[in-house]
């Protein structure tokens, strides 16, 4: 009996002991598969300006971080300056959104595949914190632009964008009424303007002090394990509760029986 005991004792340590090894959540620290991205992200020491903040683990190269500073970028042939010059206060704005496209690794849980000739996935509806999308509207409200979806619809003739024909600048205050029209239309709904503010662990920041830490990986953290949590238990579990749910291997629930039959 006392064999039989430290038998199942051993077993039921070897359970505990692999439960307690997390598993690696695929929607976590990955790089979609788009036309500049990384495979896998990691440190680039060299990022350029407003891409400096995701230095320390990127998606993108030190060369695309430097081309999305560009008003004639070599990354999509894309000229913000299609309705006249726009205004540096708006062009930061764009520039802190292509930074986060092309670098962050913490999109993971917005990824969607897609059937394009330059991009296998792209993001969508990634809740966009309430001061990001207020400040990019504020600053850009007397910018010009003849287009409310950018993502398509161009004059490309030239081999650049331009206004397709018939169209007309106007004030972006007029093509963008809202904050929430500006983050959800420009970018075929890339983004989804969320209530939730900067720091509350719930939205994406496209502005974060990178002294202070990436915030964006708690929220990915969050909305992943949100995303594998099970519908049928009525509510959505705590990411450290949902990731020891989960971590449970089969070897050590195969294991379980065998214990308890020796005690």
């Amino acid at each position: 009996l006392a064999v039989a005991m430290a038998v199942a004792l051993a077993l039921l340590v070897l359970l505990a002991a692999d439960a307690a090894v997390p598993v690696k959540n695929p929607l976590l620290n990955i790089c979609m598969d788009a036309k500049h991205h990384k495979h896998k992200p990691g440190p680039e020491g060299k990022l350029h300006d407003q891409c400096s903040p995701w230095k320390d683990n990127a998606c993108c190269t030190a060369n695309t971080s430097s081309e999305a500073h560009k008003d004639q970028s070599n990354l999509y042939n894309f000229n913000w300056n299609h309705c006249g010059v726009m205004p540096p206060k708006c062009k930061r704005h764009f520039i802190q959104d292509t930074c986060l496209y092309e670098c962050s690794p913490n999109l993971g849980p917005w990824i969607d595949q897609v059937d394009s000739s330059w991009r296998r996935e792209r993001i969508l509806h990634v809740p966009l914190c309430k001061e990001d999308c207020e400040e990019w509207w504020k600053d850009c409200k007397d910018a010009l632009t003849c287009k409310e979806n950018w993502h398509k619809g161009w004059n490309w003739a030239t081999g650049t964008n331009r206004c397709p024909w018939g169209s007309m600048c106007r004030p972006f205050s007029e093509v963008f009424p809202r904050p929430k029209d500006l983050c959800e239309k420009i970018w075929s709904n890339s983004y989804k303007y969320s209530p939730e503010h900067r720091g509350s662990g719930r939205c994406i920041q496209m502005w974060f002090d990178p002294a202070q830490g990436n915030p964006n990986v708690a929220v990915a953290r969050y909305y992943a394990w949100e995303k594998t949590c099970s519908p049928a238990q009525g509510e959505k579990a705590a990411p450290e509760r949902d990731q020891a749910a989960h971590a449970l291997p089969w070897s050590a629930l195969a294991l379980l029986p065998l214990a308890l039959v020796l005690l």
